[in-house]
């Protein structure tokens, strides 16, 4: 049983809608944090939050800012175009 305020791999993967081997390769690869208990995997809710999209991590928002950066530099001149349309 997990401590309180984490969830298990396979609870997470229920709430994902993948595999529970989907999510282990996810957490040894390092995209999804996860703490070992014992002889489990816990990620905590907040983390789960995120994956879900309930919440954007600081680094999740940069991500975006510097994507929407890069489409502004590269297709500003068509965005503007297009909006005159």
């Amino acid at each position: 049983m997990p401590p309180k305020g984490f969830i298990t791999i396979p609870e997470l993967a229920r709430l994902l809608g993948v595999s529970r081997i989907t999510v282990y390769n996810r957490v040894k690869k390092g995209k999804i944090p996860a703490t070992r208990v014992g002889r489990i995997y816990v990620i905590t809710d907040r983390t789960t939050r995120e994956i879900l999209g309930r919440r954007l991590s600081a680094r999740s928002k940069r991500q975006i800012d510097a994507a929407v950066r890069r489409a502004v530099e590269e297709y500003g001149q068509v965005l503007k175009r297009l909006g005159r349309e």
